[in-house]
């Protein structure tokens, strides 16, 4: 079930490890790269909670979710190939967006797949096993401009705006390894009927009488008044940025704002005309009647993810300018340094893989909330530590760390959602939690650039420093939620 994501997660370390690198290659500055990245976010938000709306009422030849993973893998491979032949900086950021809703159009449905196929109690162990094939695919996606520089000598530098054939090879390899991938759980497994899920869902509601929110029918006067409220929220802050003349990027967020008060009047127009099951009307109606148990681990999701973002964006150049003393993108000792980061990546990721099923046991002699407590707090130490070292090799301790936190990121936050969603709406509700992992990453792409350029006088290894802080804040959090399955299990 979960091999597939050791492909989506080839794709994303890809992306994560060497975008940056090519957008500096490009011409973009230093504190203009978050606003570049903004693409990558705002895809999810958009494409996450839909297409696990289709999923969740879709039923073919090919299955549920299946279909979606095999659509979302070829897009994404042919998109892994264009990416790194892109000519200029705007057309990498448009490929940047289509090769991550292409991404997204794969992973969304691999979520709510594992809380499909599996009871309560081996959750974790499933999206433990994710984690594993996460951590594996990104270790080599990671070492792969590394490990073709230093091992079969393969160009690492170009002409100034060209991107380096360690890098287009990198991206040829994972097109062809994210569709084999995906691929093989594609014709691997087979997935049970709705009929079938909703007789299960029926056995575990009358044994472990599941608690869920009472969903409140939200009428069209409600969503009018709340889009009301957005938009002017929106508008008032952008007139407070333009008159004391703070940064441009902060528009992203009072945009966003609008944005998100207009959808909200549609869908209250769409009620008033009598079409609530339109599927605009069903995610947000669901998103604003969310079980608390989710309503918790968003805000944990929030705050991790924003360190999370913080150290894709950064890294690369922090590691640079910090350890290897440069900033020119097309000198060899900045490509030594985005080399290193790339290995770096690997590290996390190959740490994580292998304590992915560590976490289970922890989760067993403590419970799910301690053992993702403990894995926040050490990846927080790990990002804030960068900022102490000044030798390569010291990083690796740094990554250690954050593997763990990554780990358990990837793992015990939806085992705990699962235990707490309707089986009829795990797709839709698994999209909307992806809000909670896209908005801190758009607040990272519109406040990081600002902080770096005028808080921290062009010095990103800060950024890192905030990412840090940001992870123990949800260490905190993370051991207020209310988590069902434990609960019932207690009873029991």
């Amino acid at each position: 079930m979960s091999f597939g994501f050791l492909g989506i997660q080839f794709g994303f370390a890809l992306q994560n490890a060497n975008v940056s690198r090519i957008f500096e290659t490009l011409g973009a500055k230093v504190d203009n790269i978050p606003i570049l990245w903004i693409a990558a976010p705002v895809t999810g938000l958009i494409i996450q909670p839909i297409i696990g709306h289709m999923s969740d009422n879709t039923w073919n030849r090919l299955g549920r979710r299946r279909p979606y993973f095999l659509t979302g893998a070829v897009l994404a491979s042919l998109a892994l190939i264009f990416m790194p032949n892109s000519p200029v900086l705007w057309i990498a950021a448009g490929m940047l967006w289509i090769m991550d809703a292409s991404i997204n159009i794969s992973m969304e449905p691999f979520r709510a797949f594992v809380g499909d196929m599996l009871p309560s109690e081996q959750r974790t162990t499933g999206f433990a096993t994710q984690s594993f094939f996460i951590g594996t695919g990104a270790v080599i996606a990671s070492l792969l401009p590394y490990v073709l520089t230093n091992w079969f000598n393969v160009q690492n530098t170009a002409p100034a705006g060209q991107i380096p054939l360690s890098v287009k090879l990198s991206f040829y390899i994972g097109g062809a390894v994210f569709i084999s991938a995906v691929l093989l759980t594609v014709l691997s497994t087979k997935e049970y009927s709705p009929e079938e899920l909703n007789d299960f869902s029926e056995v575990e509601s009358k044994a472990d009488n599941t608690e869920m929110e009472d969903v409140i029918s939200l009428g069209s006067g409600s969503f009018l008044k709340r889009g009301l409220y957005w938009i002017g929220a929106g508008v008032v802050t952008s007139l407070l940025i333009y008159f004391y003349a703070l940064g441009k990027e902060l528009y992203i967020l009072t945009v966003g704002a609008g944005i998100f008060g207009l959808v909200q009047i549609i869908t209250g127009l769409l009620i008033s005309r009598g079409n609530t099951n339109s599927g605009m009307v069903i995610v947000l109606r669901d998103l604003f009647t969310m079980p608390k148990t989710m309503g918790q681990l968003a805000v944990v999701q929030f705050f991790s993810w924003f360190a999370l973002f913080s150290m894709w964006i950064y890294t690369t150049s922090a590691v640079t300018s910090h350890i290897y003393g440069t900033k020119d993108p097309t000198s060899d000792l900045y490509n030594q340094g985005a080399n290193w980061v790339g290995l770096l990546f690997a590290v996390y990721n190959g740490f994580a893989a292998l304590v992915a099923f560590l976490l289970p046991v922890l989760a067993r002699w403590t419970n799910r909330r301690i053992t993702h407590s403990v894995s926040l707090v050490a990846g927080g130490f790990g990002l804030i530590s960068i900022i102490l070292f000044h030798s390569p090799e010291m990083l690796i301790l740094s990554m250690l760390g954050i593997g763990l936190a990554w780990a358990s990121i990837l793992a015990m936050p939806y085992a705990i959602l699962t235990g707490s969603l309707p089986v009829n709406k795990m797709g839709t509700y698994m999209g909307i939690f992806n809000f909670f992992i896209v908005i801190p990453q758009i607040l990272a792409a519109s406040i990081l650039g600002f902080l770096v350029r005028d808080l921290f006088k062009g010095e990103s290894i800060y950024a890192l420093a905030t990412g840090g802080i940001s992870m123990f804040i949800a260490a905190i959090l993370i051991l207020f939620v209310n988590d069902v399955d434990e609960k019932k299990s207690k009873k029991l």
